[in-house]
């Protein structure tokens, strides 16, 4: 087992193609940032709120005022660096580092994709992105044309686990025998030109549910082998440039379209980079010298082990929801970080009650007062959220005189298209609970069964 592990490490193959995802990687980063900066969300988001949900163990990363900005552009300008290859390690270090920390500033902006984004530029800090058509290759005057094989697989087993395990997310009863949540969410694409009333026949809903779940469990395999490549790349285009159109989930459609190209082999992405140095005059044939990086062995044992423990880590993180009881869309313990992707409809109500323990007396807080629409519409579906607001109302109120605060909530949610039911225990003062990564015990057990995994 040893032998064929040491034989796999020291097999080569074309830089061609991670050189052509660290530009495309760059670039829709790059994109992605001036993009979010020119719709208002850097100060909508992280700017005017006054309250802020954090992530557990997290709650130090906060959002720095106007200095917000400045993450944003450090994120921006170390996508260029990467792009081109410039200063390669430091700068994909700062994007990592950058774009995670907007990630954790709010949990409210919670995506799968940005989780993606964060694990994919930890991933590259241990790849040779930049040995072959890079600035760096230039200015050191040695190009490396061949790489370990190892390090472009690794990036096809990451974006094949987010497909499969978002696969396997959907062979659930409500996905596959219901149609939910698209049953609720397709009928509202009735004014796109050519498919708005299509989108409004029960058949296409359930369509769209099976295809889905057959699209993620099988591309993986599709663009991995040679024969059916081809054909699995058309079906990323068409289902991303589809999903695009039908939902706003921005710049993610066309990172994954791009992200695929790495499952094919190094004449395609040579033609790419000679596209390239067609528009920007780059002369191509001074990176093809055909000569072979060599990582010492006592490094590559270090970086494999570091990316081992990560793969590890990736596998089984989506899986932490079998330590919970209850129902996981309802409770969502352990559902983030999990590909679990549009999978549900949740809408909720949350009013909270200030209690004088002693008097008994009480008002009813205003949502209003501390949180923007946004956020109040993902803080009544999330239990994490509702305690962390519980107890920020708590410390508000005793910093402005009020003795023996108590926190109650009355919490009522609706899941996929259910009638709406009580969610929060009402008689448990929130006040007094505490995060954790025990299951609350304080959510009220859902009244139906979702089967499946």
């Amino acid at each position: 087992m040893n032998f064929q592990l040491n034989e796999y490490l020291k097999k080569n193959t074309e830089a061609a193609p991670l050189a052509v995802f660290r530009i495309f990687f760059g670039l829709m980063m790059f994109i992605s940032i001036i993009r979010f900066w020119s719709y208002g969300w850097i100060d909508k988001l992280y700017v005017q709120p006054t309250f802020f949900f954090s992530y557990y163990g997290f709650d130090f990363i906060k959002p720095i005022g106007s200095y917000t900005y400045l993450i944003f552009v450090l994120c921006a300008v170390s996508a260029l660096l990467v792009m081109i290859g410039y200063k390669y390690r430091i700068a994909i270090i700062v994007f990592f580092l950058s774009f995670t920390y907007i990630e954790l500033m709010d949990k409210t902006t919670y995506l799968n994709h940005y989780y993606f984004i964060s694990i994919l530029s930890f991933l590259l800090i241990f790849l040779p992105a930049n040995a072959y058509y890079s600035l760096d290759a230039k200015i050191r005057g040695m190009s490396f044309q061949k790489i370990p094989v190892w390090t472009i697989d690794t990036l096809k087993l990451l974006i094949g686990i987010v497909y499969f395990y978002a696969g396997l997310a959907k062979l659930n009863s409500d996905w596959l025998l219901t149609a939910m949540p698209l049953k609720i969410w397709l009928p509202s694409k009735y004014d796109i030109p050519l498919i708005g009333d299509l989108m409004q026949q029960e058949w296409v809903h359930y369509t769209f549910s099976y295809t889905g779940a057959i699209y993620d469990l099988t591309i993986p395999f599709l663009l991995l082998s040679r024969k059916t490549r081809v054909f699995g790349f058309i079906m990323v285009v068409v289902f991303h440039i589809l999903t695009r159109v039908l939902f706003p989930i921005g710049m993610f459609p066309y990172v994954m379209i791009v992200s695929a190209l790495i499952f094919f082999g190094g004449n395609i992405h040579h033609k790419i980079l000679q596209f390239i140095s067609r528009i920007f005059n780059i002369k191509k044939i001074g990176f093809d010298t055909n000569r072979a990086l060599i990582i010492r062995s006592v490094r590559t044992k270090i970086i494999v082990s570091i990316v081992g423990i990560f793969f590890v880590i990736q596998l089984l993180l989506p899986f932490r929801y079998m330590l919970y009881p209850g129902e996981l869309f309802w409770t969502e313990e352990g559902y983030r970080f999990s590909w679990r992707v549009m999978l549900m409809e949740k809408a909720g109500y949350a009013n909270f009650k200030i209690v004088d323990q002693k008097t008994g007396k009480r008002f009813y807080v205003d949502n209003d007062d501390f949180l923007t629409p946004f956020q109040q519409k993902q803080m009544a579906t999330q239990p994490d959220f509702i305690l962390e607001y519980a107890n920020y109302l708590k410390k508000h109120f005793e910093k402005q005189g009020h003795q023996n605060v108590q926190v109650f909530v009355e919490s009522y949610v609706a899941l996929n298209g259910r009638l709406s039911s009580q969610y929060i225990d009402p008689t448990v003062d929130l006040g007094k609970q505490k995060e954790s990564f025990e299951h609350k015990t304080w959510i009220i057990p859902f009244k139906d069964e979702i089967k499946g995994l």
